[in-house]
């Protein structure tokens, strides 16, 4: 597209979010380089204050269009724009489409039946097992799994999706060319590999606070529905199922601990009225798909070994506890243990605890 690189120019003016942008190409009838260059009379006839216009005209001075999509080029990082045939059709139709979607990896699982999977960047154990548990249930039944990937259930639910072999999408609230968190910069290659990692936001763009509420309308609006497995009262997941609310898709939340401070969003939520998650099948069977199937190695574990998970808890649970409840040696436990977590059923944790999930 010959108008692309003016796309970019336009989405890189700090003050030409999603709808002055549209508001632009309507007065220039889609055409992006008209847009760009108008002078500042015609900024002001297309409706833009005065304070914006002098922004844009000082801020388009140092932007060069052909640069930008240079820049591109060399990272590997492609783009759609609103324009575009291949464009998400679920994420069009919201109120505020990005107009520009910077993406590395796999452009058909944009268009893709999927569901978001949030919560809490501050997550325990019960709500990262869950996370996993469910995106990679889901992934099993072909449903694409879009996220945040930040810390806590964001990771986890990715983690789960590929695990799962299945596809999944990360949205950014940061640049393509910049990784956060940090940490995570393994975790984004095999997104990219299996799935996408996109973002409305230029290169060079820092993930700053503001700037997550915004990927939020943009997780709900590539997704079915969205899925909240741990979340504070204020936890920036509520924006997420806000948004989902607004754009007509379904919300679910998975319920916790009445004690915990992570489930108290989730249990608002569902006074009223998200759909209880209990597993991936609740998810499945309201969206009108078929329910998990089960894994092939389930029900093939040792009579001890099913007597050891019978004996175990939703919690994290000390190995000399499980010890001394069942009443095998150490040895005898180690390796049931580990029957047990190659079977999926449950995870060991950091200070020789153990998780059912």
């Amino acid at each position: 597209m010959h108008d692309l690189p003016f796309w970019l120019a336009l989405n890189c003016i700090s003050v030409l979010g999603a709808r002055r942008i549209q508001k632009l190409l309507q007065y220039c009838q889609g055409n992006a380089q008209a847009a760009f260059t108008l002078r500042a009379g015609q900024l002001t006839e297309a409706g833009l204050p005065p304070k914006v216009v002098d922004t844009i005209l000082r801020e388009r001075e140092k932007i060069d269009p052909f640069r930008e999509l240079e820049r591109c080029h060399s990272l590997g990082v492609q783009v759609l724009t609103l324009k575009d045939a291949t464009y998400p059709a679920l994420l069009k139709e919201i109120h505020d489409p990005p107009p520009v979607l910077y993406y590395r990896g796999q452009i058909e699982v944009l268009n893709s039946f999927a569901v978001a999977v949030v919560g809490s960047r501050k997550a325990t154990a019960y709500g990262k097992t869950t996370a996993e548990k469910i995106s990679y249930d889901l992934a099993h039944s072909e449903v694409v799994i879009v996220s945040g990937m930040a810390r806590g259930i964001d990771t986890y639910a990715h983690i789960g999706a590929l695990k799962g072999k299945g596809k999944t999408i990360a949205v950014l609230g940061c640049g393509l060319d910049i990784c956060y968190p940090p940490e995570n910069k393994g975790l984004r290659e095999k997104i990219v590999r299996q799935g996408a990692v996109i973002s409305e936001f230029p290169l060079g763009t820092p993930p700053k606070p503001a700037h997550f509420p915004m990927r939020n309308r943009i997780i709900s609006g590539l997704s079915r529905a969205v899925i909240v497995v741990e979340a504070a009262e204020r936890s920036g997941a509520l924006i997420t199922a806000d948004c989902a609310l607004e754009q007509g898709r379904d919300v679910f939340a998975v319920p916790g601990s009445i004690k915990s401070p992570y489930s108290k969003g989730c249990h608002k939520l569902i006074k009223e009225g998200a759909a209880v998650a209990e597993s991936a099948d609740d998810i499945l069977l309201e969206l009108g798909r078929e329910p998990v199937a089960k894994a092939e190695n389930s029900g093939k574990i040792s009579a001890q070994a099913a007597a050891v998970l019978a004996s175990m808890e939703y919690e994290p649970v000390h190995f000399d506890t499980i010890v001394t409840a069942c009443g095998l040696s150490a040895a005898e436990l180690a390796v049931i243990l580990t029957e047990l977590e190659l079977n999926g059923m449950i995870k060991k944790m950091a200070g020789n605890f153990y998780l059912r999930v």
